[in-house]
């Protein structure tokens, strides 16, 4: 993820292992990451002729692909990720795998200062690509989760509402605080504001989990409690993890909050501390401007009472994907 704010979280590809819950996570079983790359179309272009000894099948070297282009993807690389991964479905139309990590490379496509406005962020694509994983594999949780979350990008919250809310019942889905994230926040966008709460108080069971922290202050201060706002922003930010402490929209919310409640000074270092964080995100040119209005009427500081969050909002964020997501 990078740790600028919630829709920036970085996406995570599909099955992760339990030594690696991270927001970019481990996926499947390691073996055929020791094969040589193979080429594109180089056991079916022979068309009646016999597959040559030793030679793998069009699944196999699906498999292949896959593996290489997560391992990249990983590493950081999407770009060279996609050329892989869309190999890999060009093999095996069938490899849910692969359309799932397709998703989650094009989402992370989502996650520069641009966020969702940016060239490359293309949500149809993404949901596409998670239907495709879903029609080839129905039981496929993670994929439901990164649906649900894509829908709400779209701002289709009712929709989501009805591919997440199952899986938060779904007693094989090991990280339910993830679907209960995504379903609670997709609840607050659609003004759903009780129910939202309660869906993330259920997320916030994983005390680590910030971006759930997160998204409860949101509701808390949508329902006029800047108080309890600010007592979930701040659980939001002080998570003992790198991803969190720079969640950077928590330190833009908390100091909103803190404005609203007459907490000046620690507003500027909230304010000050998410400037440190980037300049160049939409949040963090809030947090310029906020601080300059500070400075001009240190007597009265002003607030665009928001707008970064309600302009944030209008997409929900690109989050909660994967095994962590505390971050």
């Amino acid at each position: 993820m990078r740790v600028r704010s919630p829709q920036l979280l970085r996406v995570a590809a599909p099955r992760a292992v339990a030594a690696r819950r991270s927001a970019l996570r481990s996926l499947g079983a390691a073996g055929v990451l020791g094969l040589a790359a193979v080429l594109a179309g180089s056991a079916g272009c022979a068309g009646g002729k016999a597959q040559q000894p030793g030679a793998q099948s069009p699944e196999r070297q699906s498999d292949a692909e896959y593996d290489i282009a997560r391992d990249l993807f990983q590493k950081g690389d999407a770009r060279v990720a996609l050329d892989h991964v869309q190999k890999a479905i060009s093999l095996n139309e069938e490899n849910d795998k692969a359309h799932y990590l397709m998703a989650a490379i094009l989402l992370a496509f989502c996650s520069g200062p641009s966020a969702f406005d940016a060239p490359d962020c293309r949500l149809a694509d993404i949901e596409k690509s998670a239907r495709a994983a879903l029609k080839f594999n129905p039981d496929f949780r993670d994929a439901k989760n990164l649906l649900g979350q894509v829908l709400i990008n779209e701002k289709k919250y009712r929709e989501a509402i009805g591919v997440l809310e199952p899986l938060t019942k779904d007693p094989a889905y090991v990280h339910p605080y993830l679907a209960w994230g995504n379903l609670g926040w997709a609840q607050v966008l659609d003004g759903q504001l009780d129910a939202g709460v309660a869906s993330l108080r259920n997320a916030v069971t994983e005390p680590r989990f910030c971006v759930g922290h997160y998204r409860l202050g949101v509701a808390f201060e949508k329902k006029g409690d800047p108080g309890q706002a600010e007592q979930s922003f701040t659980s939001a930010v002080s998570v003992d993890d790198p991803q969190c402490t720079a969640l950077q929209d928590a330190w833009e919310a908390r100091a909103r909050v803190r404005l609203k409640l007459g907490k000046a000074t620690e507003a500027r270092a909230d304010y000050e501390r998410c400037v440190e964080i980037s300049k160049e995100t939409q949040t963090g040119k809030t947090c310029v401007r906020e601080l300059a209005k500070m400075a001009s009427a240190p007597s009265s500081p002003a607030s665009d009472n928001g707008g970064a969050a309600r302009a944030r909002a209008s997409h929900g964020d690109v989050g909660l994907l994967s095994s962590t997501a505390h971050r």
